[in-house]
């Protein structure tokens, strides 16, 4: 049985905030889609917008930061695409009100949870990308991102496992991971992630575990960690 924290939710008054009305507005209905509620969810479309947003906000780090290094602009795009910073200009943006969840998903909170919101927000990002193309896309990030503070102490930020492990390959100019869902566990509502991290170079792949794909990645960066360090001792 359906059930959501909106069941249908106000799109018009979603695309006045976002300042971009859709021209196929199916696309902003199945980004606020968990998958719990359908099984045309968000995910999809949630891959797509983490690249666009990385992209616009590589872009805008150029721009702010032009006397930062590559490594800690680097590091100032994690902390800034980061889930805790997503789920907050989730929040700003109205998004728990407008999220569709399946009836456990709800009743367990779904509509507040970080790892849902962020990862609709992105979904929302994505589906401005397909609709109208990259420059709106990135122009919908710089207006989310325009009372965020960016500044050059931001790379003074600890790095999260993911971070640490581009920066130890870009170190040695080596290609990036590669992270894949290779299977989910659990009800819809209390998922788990079983996330692969491949570095092609050594032929070498780690696990992780977490309750979000982010956490999961994050947790199969960390096991790829333990072993690219070992190299170096």
């Amino acid at each position: 049985m359906r059930a959501s924290a909106s069941s249908s939710p106000d799109l018009p008054a979603l695309q006045t905030r976002l300042q971009h009305e859709f021209s196929n507005p199916r696309l902003l209905a199945q980004a606020l889609t968990h998958r719990s509620f359908s099984a045309d969810h968000n995910e999809r479309i949630e891959f797509l917008g983490d690249s666009v947003l990385n992209l616009a906000v590589a872009g805008l780090l150029y721009e702010r930061l032009s006397e930062l290094p590559e490594g800690d602009l680097s590091r100032a795009r994690a902390n800034l695409v980061k889930q805790d910073t997503l789920h907050q200009l989730a929040v700003v943006l109205g998004l728990p009100e407008m999220l569709r969840l399946g009836e456990g998903e709800a009743r367990s909170g779904g509509h507040k949870r970080p790892s849902i919101l962020a990862d609709a927000l992105e979904a929302v990002i994505g589906a401005v990308y397909l609709d109208a193309g990259f420059d709106k896309a990135a122009g919908l990030v710089r207006r989310l991102f325009k009372d965020v503070e960016i500044n050059p102490q931001m790379q003074a930020i600890g790095k999260d496992s993911k971070t640490e492990l581009q920066e130890w390959l870009q170190g040695r100019k080596m290609k990036l991971p590669i992270y894949r869902v290779v299977g989910t566990m659990g009800a819809a509502h209390q998922q788990t992630f079983d996330v692969e991290c491949e570095i092609t170079e050594y032929g070498r792949v780690e696990r992780g575990i977490g309750g979000s794909r982010r956490a999961g990645e994050q947790a199969a960066a960390a096991a790829m960690l333990m072993f690219v360090n070992s190299l170096d001792a």
